[in-house]
């Protein structure tokens, strides 16, 4: 009777015994079917992985021409914008040189000129003072005057236009007297009292007239 219970006992154990095992082999036939399907999702990812970076690299191959093209244009576009820049400063500097220059020279004049317009109204004076203009003093006065205003003239001096009836100026004309008078609007010149010059642009001295109110 003891054997059969220690028999009976024995074979329980071993029934228990065999129970985890074929657990075991369950769960190591999931696990390997769990990796299985892992593998082959990382071999998808890769794959895919793989083609997008071929199709970016083709991409950027496709593009770097005309990549490169609209590098190179722009580098043109700004080397073509800095040549007419310095070409304009350089057209500049030589038209301010050259009025420079010009008027270096004709300011140079300017004291002896100034000096010498006294002498152009005496002589102006001298000459009005003949009654006889057929008379071979006046002749020779006048020879001279003209020769001195034709000089003066080459060197840049110039006579102010003041004559009777035109409109007062006052950026050329000094008007010392005013007077009314029927035979001319207002603001004419009605007499030049003393004549005007200038220097290029510059003048030297307006001219002294009478205008009419």
């Amino acid at each position: 009777m003891e054997k059969e219970i220690k028999n009976s006992v024995d074979k329980e154990e071993s029934l228990n015994n065999e129970e985890p095992t074929e657990n075991l082999e369950v769960e190591k036939d999931e696990n390997v079917e769990d990796c299985s399907v892992d593998s082959k999702a990382d071999s998808d990812y890769n794959l895919e992985t793989d083609q997008t970076k071929e199709e970016i690299i083709e991409e950027g191959v496709d593009c770097e021409p005309e990549f490169q093209i609209r590098i190179l244009e722009n580098k043109l576009k700004e080397q073509e914008d800095a040549y007419m820049r310095i070409n304009a400063e350089y057209a500049n500097y030589r038209r301010r040189t050259s009025e420079e220059k010009s008027s270096i020279g004709l300011f140079a004049n300017e004291k002896i000129m100034n000096e010498l317009i006294p002498v152009i109204d005496n002589m102006e004076r001298a000459l009005s003072s003949f009654e006889d203009k057929e008379n071979p003093l006046y002749k020779g006065v006048e020879l001279v005057y003209k020769q001195m205003i034709e000089a003066l003239n080459k060197n840049g001096l110039e006579s102010i236009s003041s004559e009777i009836g035109e409109d007062f100026d006052p950026n050329f004309h000094m008007a010392v007297l005013q007077e009314e008078n029927s035979d001319f609007e207002a603001g004419k010149i009605v007499m030049v009292l003393q004549n005007g010059y200038k220097l290029g642009n510059k003048v030297l001295r307006a001219a002294m007239v009478k205008v009419s109110c």
